[in-house]
């Protein structure tokens, strides 16, 4: 598998990453999926980008499968790192994904995999091969910035209009401490490209 731009920022954040504040809301989030979706024990579900497993575990901790899948092996290690029954994890880059009909869910939450390729028509491919893993009837749910938001915001990013990406430097910290400054980019979108 090729080096993507988001595997150093992984690798280097580590289990640092679950100290951010975005990741504060996980059972919250997993409540809403099961609430507003009706979800039931049992049934499986594919997290896309699924980081060190946050939202898989969480669903596993509450009975359903659920089989992560991330570009970095930094993040899947760490989902591997905690044992759960029902939850499974693979280094697997999402353009490339090859499930047909196994799954009755595929999230991709907080940018997963979806938002972070550098062009808008790799985005068009994770999307497709989402798609393709659901068995008839099932759903799909997606986050992803808004170019609006982007514009409104970002004060320190540079936003691609033509492009819908989203350019910025930021410092990470690793679990030491550590910082490092990166650059990040983000697909974003708006109601009339999303369809």
């Amino acid at each position: 598998m090729t080096d993507h731009w988001f595997e150093p920022l992984a690798e280097f954040m580590g289990p640092a990453y679950l100290r951010y504040s975005f990741t504060k809301g996980t059972t919250q989030e997993v409540d809403f999926l099961i609430e507003t979706l009706s979800l039931t024990p049992g049934m499986r579900i594919l997290d896309v980008g699924c980081g060190p497993g946050r939202h898989s575990h969480e669903l596993a901790r509450r009975g359903y499968v659920v089989h992560g899948i991330d570009i970095s092996q930094t993040f899947i290690d760490l989902a591997n790192a905690e044992d759960i029954d029902g939850a499974s994890f693979e280094r697997l880059d999402a353009r490339f994904m090859q499930f047909m009909n196994e799954f009755d869910l595929v999230i991709c939450l907080c940018q997963g995999a979806f938002g972070l390729m550098t062009a808008q028509d790799e985005d068009s491919v994770v999307v497709q091969k989402m798609a393709s893993a659901l068995r008839p009837g099932g759903r799909l749910v997606l986050s992803a910035f808004s170019s609006y938001f982007v514009v409104k915001y970002f004060e320190t990013a540079v936003f691609d209009a033509d492009t819908g990406i989203n350019h910025e430097r930021t410092e990470i910290r690793d679990s030491t401490g550590s910082s490092e400054e990166v650059d990040l980019w983000t697909g974003c979108y708006t109601p009339e490209n999303s369809g």
